[in-house]
Parts: structure tokens; sequence; C-alpha cells
């Protein structure tokens, strides 16, 4: 199954989460026989890392969303686990800190773009400046429905400049949200992830 087109969302599509199946494992019931096709995909990823890295031209920009308890880190640990860590980078966004509040929303993220042969992820990204302030109202909707066009505008100049863009939203029911939650408050190595903003 080529996963890069069942999930795929082309431009203008409309997208309902509650249609889509947090729980698809395309009936993996657990590790067994994933190991191989796990394998055989870090091996390739790691050529094309270090082909992108040796090349010089092009970049990578992997943008991950999703609700808190996602999976975002162990994405991000799986995914750059298997590349060469000269070439990779990630960059969290959160709060925007009081220096980075007082510029454009895109300052912090213009900042933080690929190099040409780096690869970078960015974990939450430039449309967290457009979800957040809209669910939570904390700021007027002429400002963030304007920011849809402005980040077009970025990503369009950042193809121009041969970077790619690779967006993936983590989707989990928010049972097991709270699941991965409770797991958390159970595990004092991890208690660190909870957060009163993630609640």
């Amino acid at each position: 199954m080529k996963y890069s087109e069942m999930f795929q969302v082309k431009s203008g599509d409309k997208i309902k989460l509650d249609k889509i199946d947090p729980a698809f494992t395309d009936g993996f019931k657990d590790t067994d026989g994933v190991d191989d096709k796990i394998n055989k995909y870090t091996e390739r990823l790691r050529a094309l890392q270090y082909d992108l890295y040796a090349e010089g031209k092009r970049s990578l920009l992997i943008c991950l969303q999703g609700l808190d308890a996602a999976g975002k880190d162990g994405t991000i640990a799986h995914v750059l686990g298997a590349m060469d860590p000269q070439g990779t980078r990630v960059c969290g966004f959160k709060i925007p800190s009081v220096e980075e509040a007082s510029h454009d929303f895109l300052w912090r993220i213009e900042k933080q773009v690929p190099a040409k042969g780096e690869v970078v992820i960015f974990n939450r990204s430039h449309y967290e400046d457009v979800l957040v302030v809209r669910v939570h109202k904390t700021v007027p909707e002429e400002v963030w429905s304007n920011r849809y066009s402005l980040i077009n505008h970025f990503e369009k100049g950042l193809a121009a400049n041969g970077t790619h863009i690779l967006k993936f939203y983590l989707h989990i029911s928010s049972e097991e949200q709270l699941n991965r939650f409770q797991d958390r408050l159970d595990d004092p190595t991890r208690r660190w992830k909870i957060s009163e903003s993630g609640l």
C-alpha cells in the first residue's frame, strides 16, 4: 500500500478528522512483521538524506502537527534516528517568547528553515499561529485569517529556493490522548511532558 497516496491531502481538499480512523494500523496488530519494512525504509531514508546533504542544492522541511501526546517526539526520534545528525535539525515551536511576539508571526519561523542539504523537522510549526490563536480567540479573525495568504507566500518562496515541504498531522482520538496523558502522569520520567497548556 502506498501511504503517501492514501493519506495525501491535495490542495483544496476538505478534511473531516472525525471521518478518519485514528486507530488505523493497516492490519498490523503489533510490531511483528513490521521490523523488516521499517529496516528497509530506514536504509532508504538514510541513503536519500546522504544524497541530499552531499548534493547541497536542495533541502527538506518536515512540519509535524498534532494534539499533545500525538507522538510528535517519537516520530522525530524514529525519523531523525535514521539520518546522519550532521545534516539534520529539530526546531520546536512553543508559545512565542516576548522577543518573538514583538515581531511578525513568521519571524521566528524564517530563522529556522533548512539550509541547502539540510533536513529540518518543525515540532509544531507556523500553523500554530493560525490554529491556536483561532481556537483560543487570542487575536481577531481579521488577523489570523490574513495569515493563510502570508503562509502560502512564505512556503512558495521556500519551494522556489529548493526546499521541499512535507506536512504531517498525527491524528489520535481524544480517548487515546487521555490514555497517553495518564501514562505520562504514571511515569515519573515523563511527567515533565504534562503542562496546563496541554490539558
